[in-house]
């Protein structure tokens, strides 16, 4: 079997540059690249129901700002298959299988989960994370729904931030204890991050750990030029780089963060022919004298060539969105396809296929003929 792909995103909002940089431009790379049997990019709207189950109408909303952006970084439906992850029941009956085998202790103990229910307000951080009184029980098990997500296409490779392993992790164990227990089914994934460092988890402009849409510290892909600028200077940078002749730090200093997931050596010579690459830049910074305000002009000029043609495709994608909706269904329908016949292998596997098991139809009525 060829490499099978798999990656997602909840449709809580736009995308931002911390997505792109962490996931989609390599799924367009991967894409372009054509190293694969499959590939498949789905809008996980079940699973941001979990934590919105009181404002579908956000999560409704999302799907179409979702799907722009993933056309219009690059993403072919021609060449992959784009779904909305609440279209394929099958997903969910494969959630409720794995449950049985994951323990409570399991998911308590998996960081990721931790440290999203904390962020959403749901609980503090650390073993009281999981008890928060508000806690729907979907939410507490998503890793298993993001299991069965990934198994349910049998993929091989999932692309995704350096936040995610956990949840990998989890689905390896699931895949091995379901196929220990009934037989060689289902495929072990493994995750394939951003080659570049930098992009692994891209802090938000307010030098955050994450850059997160609900904290307010994002760039949007869509993000209009005027805005992006403003949200360019308004960076975190070093608060001990007072004056422009004061040394300055790297370690924590957005800016610099940005310009090692986005910078290339071609840059220079077109915003900032004054240095030749960005060790000269760096160095200049921490021995002093230069300013916070020019380095941010650079990336800001960085990030406006990298997110103008990806504004200027989603203006052509949002002149016809009723085509947009046609081809989410159109891929939900293919993906449905492929799901459904990894359920009929589980189905097998679990011997819960009664009614397609001539064998044990037969085997019954020979039982009950003698009686």
């Amino acid at each position: 079997m060829g490499k099978i792909i798999l990656t997602g995103d909840r449709p809580t909002g736009r995308l931002h540059i911390g997505h792109y940089v962490g996931s989609l431009k390599g799924r367009v790379e991967l894409q372009n690249a054509m190293d694969y049997e499959k590939m498949f990019v789905f809008i996980a709207d079940a699973q941001a129901l979990t934590d919105n189950f009181d404002n579908p109408e956000k999560v409704r909303q999302n799907i179409i700002e979702v799907a722009l952006d993933y056309l219009s970084v690059g993403l072919d439906p021609n060449k992959i298959t784009i779904f909305v992850q609440s279209m394929i029941p099958e997903l969910t009956e494969l959630a409720f299988y794995y449950m049985n085998l994951v323990t409570v202790a399991r998911l308590q103990r998996n960081p990721t989960v931790k440290s999203e229910i904390a962020m959403r307000g749901f609980g503090s951080e650390g073993e009281q994370a999981v008890f928060g009184s508000g806690l729907p029980v979907g939410f507490f098990t998503y890793p298993i729904s993001q299991a069965a997500d990934i198994t349910a296409f049998k993929a091989t490779t999932v692309p995704a931030g350096e936040d995610q392993k956990p949840m990998i992790e989890q689905t390896v164990e699931i895949v091995r204890k379901f196929n220990s227990i009934y037989g060689e089914t289902l495929v072990e994934p493994e995750i394939l991050l951003p080659s570049n460092n930098a992009c692994h988890r891209l802090p938000g402009i307010d030098g955050k750990a994450k850059m997160s849409k609900s904290l307010g510290n994002c760039i949007y892909l869509s993000e209009p030029a005027d805005t992006l600028a403003k949200k360019v200077m308004s960076m975190y940078t070093d608060p001990l780089h007072i004056s422009i002749n004061d040394p300055g730090h790297l370690e924590g200093n957005t800016v610099f963060t940005y310009l090692d997931a986005f910078c290339r050596q071609e840059h220079f010579g077109k915003y900032l022919p004054d240095y030749p690459n960005l060790d000269e830049l760096k160095a200049h910074y921490q021995r002093g004298g230069l300013g916070d305000v020019k380095i941010k002009k650079f990336l800001g000029k960085i990030l406006e060539e990298e997110l103008q043609p990806i504004r200027e495709r989603r203006h052509e994608f949002e002149k016809d969105i009723p085509e947009i909706y046609n081809m989410l269904r159109k891929g939900s329908d293919e993906a449905r396809q492929v799901a459904a016949q990894t359920m009929d292998d589980v189905r097998r596997a679990m011997k819960i296929n009664y009614f397609e098991d001539k064998e044990l139809i037969a085997e019954q009525a020979k039982r009950f003929s003698g009686q």
